[in-house]
């Protein structure tokens, strides 16, 4: 019998392997931020085991790999490492942009959520660069950077409308015009004056053109954004912000993260270390009146106020700590920086001593969480999904369309390679529209009126869930039930299409239902209806 071993030819191990490949590198981009900020080796090292400490709370790349985030949070990482040694060494010219956009553009390509995480990039450069923290060489390196990487990603992405009117893109305009305006303002020598203008400039121009772009081009891909953190302050919800916000991942931080990310001493040791760079910071930087100098420590500068771009994302959705965790991590590498708490008066061996025991206490707290990750076995097992995958390549023809939950479609188009109408990339407005529209068969409305929408579309099969149809009395609003009670409160008082799919299904009897019908219904977790 002869064997045949494809291995990453296959399309899942290309995936696999590729993810964990570039996973690989945020290690190293992390040792050398540390060491950056640090101008030491072992701040490196600091920020390597504290990333390898808190390993489960900083990437879910062991959990969900075909991710879009795993793809390009390594680059994102990469990228800040070389902005920061950009920064530090005060480099400018086309070396450096070459070297910048090769790692801006995977990032934007593999993720949509790239632009707004380079939007905060753009914030904490304008705050740096407002304060004469980075001389106006390297800014025009860093913004042209930006703007051949944004351009270069517009086009790759068969101009994706949401580029345009997204945050990222009027921020790098307002950035460029700060840049080349701020030599004409060299005039205000007193500080909160100069960057006051500065702001009013910049928070004009960024804010002037998102909504301009986005009325005036009709475009809405976005909105869903917005109206999820609408949703996080006020009393608003639709059924969209429902979808998100239900979800733990985009929920507010958890308070047991935080326990966590202090019991390994990682957010004690970052606050201690951002301190005393404040410290330090006041002390030799005057905050009133500016000079001809660029002053030193940009890099660290402006690592910190990423921090608290990534900080504030993460404790408004909990998925981004991602983001927040490793810079946790690099701000831990600045107790190795001989110029905070006068390390200089101290002597070196003294210094390292002191390095040695804070990696030891580190090691203590921190190898229970690495034992415990290595602890972790498994094997995905879904023999019900098998099942249903079996039938659908045995019984439905190539061109057959299909319909269902976002997750089981994403399974549905990899597995079976059918046409699917929905999934998952909920970034563009009119799959949000369609997923609305799919998602009304766990509405209320009349079951020949969902027939009309689902045949209007050229659905051919609905994939479905029993357990979709579940209540939650705690939280009746994040079920899919209570969702379309509150999307569509004018047929609230009618029975739920979803009593009628499960009552179908336990009595194996289609005409409750016509015109659809079961034509696979094997087990009590997924039938498939034809409409």
């Amino acid at each position: 019998m002869q064997i045949d071993c494809e291995g990453i030819g296959n399309p899942h191990y290309f995936y696999i392997t590729g993810v964990f490949v570039v996973a690989g590198t945020v290690a190293t981009s992390l040792f050398y931020l540390g060491v950056l900020v640090s101008d030491s080796i072992l701040g490196g090292v600091l920020s390597v085991l504290c990333f390898a400490f808190n390993h489960s709370e900083a990437t879910r790349v062991q959990w969900t790999p075909p991710l879009r985030e795993s793809f390009a949070f390594p680059f994102i990482i990469a990228h800040i490492a070389v902005l920061t040694f950009t920064i530090r060494y005060k480099k400018s010219g086309a070396s450096i942009i070459l070297l910048l956009i090769s790692f801006a553009i995977p990032s934007l390509l593999f993720w949509q959520f790239t632009q707004f995480a380079f939007f905060t990039q753009i914030c904490s450069i304008f705050v740096a660069f407002s304060l004469d923290l980075i001389p106006i060489s390297t800014a025009k390196t860093i913004i042209h950077s930006h703007i051949i990487s944004f351009f270069a990603s517009f086009v790759l992405l068969f101009g994706n409308e949401m580029m345009i009117t997204a945050l990222y893109f009027p921020s790098i305009l307002a950035l460029a015009t700060v840049i080349y305006v701020s030599p004409l303002l060299s005039k205000i020598q007193f500080r909160p004056a100069y960057i006051l203008t500065l702001a009013l400039i910049f928070a004009t121009i960024t804010l002037g053109l998102k909504v301009g772009l986005s009325k005036g081009l009709g475009i809405e891909d976005d909105a869903h954004i917005f109206d999820i953190l609408r949703s996080k302050f006020t009393s608003f919800a639709n059924f969209h912000t429902r979808l998100y916000t239900c979800s733990a991942e985009f929920d507010f931080i958890q308070y047991a993260t935080v326990e966590k990310l202090c019991s390994t001493l990682l957010i004690p040791l970052a606050g201690l270390s951002i301190l005393a760079f404040g410290w330090e910071f006041l002390k030799t930087t005057n905050l009133l009146w500016r000079s001809s100098e660029i002053g030193d420590n940009g890099e660290i500068f402006y690592n910190l106020v990423q921090l608290a771009c990534s900080t504030t994302m993460a404790v408004l959705i909990m998925r981004l700590k991602l983001f927040m965790t490793p810079h946790l991590c690099i701000a831990v590498g600045l107790l190795a920086n001989s110029r905070l708490f006068n390390g200089e008066k101290i002597s070196k061996p003294i210094r390292t001593s002191i390095l040695i025991g804070i990696i030891a206490a580190l090691v203590f707290k921190g190898i229970p969480n690495i034992r415990q990750q290595l602890n972790i076995k498994g094997e995905y097992s879904n023999p019900d999904q098998e099942m249903l995958f079996d039938w659908i390549q045995s019984n439905t023809k190539q061109d057959a369309v299909f319909a269902g939950t976002m997750p089981v479609m994403a399974n549905v188009k990899l597995t079976t390679l059918r046409p699917i109408i929905n999934h998952p990339h909920y970034e563009h407005v009119g799959i949000r529209e369609r997923t609305l529209k799919v998602y009304s068969m766990f509405s209320k409305k009349p079951v020949a009126e969902v027939h009309k929408t689902m045949k209007k579309m050229g659905v051919n099969y609905f994939v479905f869930q029993l357990m979709n149809c579940s209540n939650d009395e705690r939280r009746p609003e994040c079920v899919y039930r209570g969702m379309w009670d509150e999307e569509d409160p004018k047929n609230s008082g009618r029975t739920s299409l979803c009593d009628l799919w499960i009552l179908a299904a336990n009595s194996k009897d289609s005409s409750r239902i016509a015109p659809f019908k079961i034509v696979y219904n094997p087990n009590r977790n997924y039938i498939v209806l034809k409409v």
